[in-house]
């Protein structure tokens, strides 16, 4: 579906039989779209879009073995202990320094998880497609990379429930919710348990997204916020291995 004004994109590729999931705001953050489908179906609605920011859940390339420069090192803030974090890209290491656990991403492509390689041919993919790396002034259609499990623990300030719980997807939810993205209120829910249905074994759970779609959800928004808040965006790591954007955990500025 092309969309002639841009298009806030954000697209999770999951490990699943149908890999990928993404969802689509425009200026409002009104909900344009929000399905899953294959490799191609992801390529063909993102490489549709006139103007667009498409972030997306993974990294863009392998580890570059920047972590193993003694001059990389000795500029980070603070400087890895000896023999540690060589593995890592330079945005993890960052990631983790800010209490944030996220997996390494290999030096072989083929060594990481296979979400993390689709990723990486999903970035190469668009980039051929005449998608630039974000920031890039001027650009109608830009990729940057963004991490979910970041994107929530910065928004809430603290580490949320883990996202596969009720708890973890309502809480998800919610701060999409206040955030002003069209996404239903969660705590709608709570209004719909009754004891009866308790009882019953029925939990009403209809208006309450996904793990995967509320990641991809978290990732349009992170891509809205890069296109026009920029200024509310984090960058970490080092451009030639890859930046992990992130909001800066103010209130959001819209």
């Amino acid at each position: 579906m092309l969309f002639t004004r841009t298009t806030f994109l954000g697209i999770d590729p999951t490990a699943g039989q149908r890999p990928f999931v993404y969802a689509a705001l425009d200026d409002d953050l009104r909900l344009l779209a929000l399905s899953e489908g294959d490799f191609e179906a992801a390529v063909s609605f993102a490489g549709g879009q006139r103007s667009a920011f498409v972030a997306i859940n993974g990294p863009r390339q392998p580890n570059r073995g920047l972590m193993r420069s003694p001059e990389v090192r000795e500029a980070l803030s603070p400087p890895p202990r000896p023999g540690r974090w060589e593995n890592y890209r330079v945005a993890e290491y960052l990631l983790y320094q800010r209490g944030i656990s996220i997996p390494p991403t290999p030096s072989e492509e083929s060594a990481a998880p296979r979400w993390k390689q689709q990723a990486m041919k999903l970035f190469h993919t668009l980039e051929a497609q005449g998608y630039a790396l974000y920031p890039s002034e001027g650009a109608g259609r830009q990729l940057l990379e963004t991490y979910p499990h970041a994107v929530y623990t910065i928004l809430l300030g603290r580490k949320p429930f883990p996202k596969h719980t009720l708890e973890g997807r309502i809480q998800r939810q919610l701060v999409l919710y206040e955030r002003r993205l069209e996404v239903p209120n969660p705590m709608r829910i709570f209004e719909e348990i009754t004891r009866h249905k308790l009882l019953q074994g029925i939990l009403p759970l209809e208006g309450l997204h996904t793990p995967a779609e509320l990641d991809a959800l978290a990732a349009a928004y992170l891509s809205w916020l890069a296109a026009r808040h920029p200024e509310e965006v984090l960058l970490l790591g080092d451009p030639a291995e890859g930046q992990i954007a992130l909001p800066q955990g103010k209130e959001n500025p819209a």
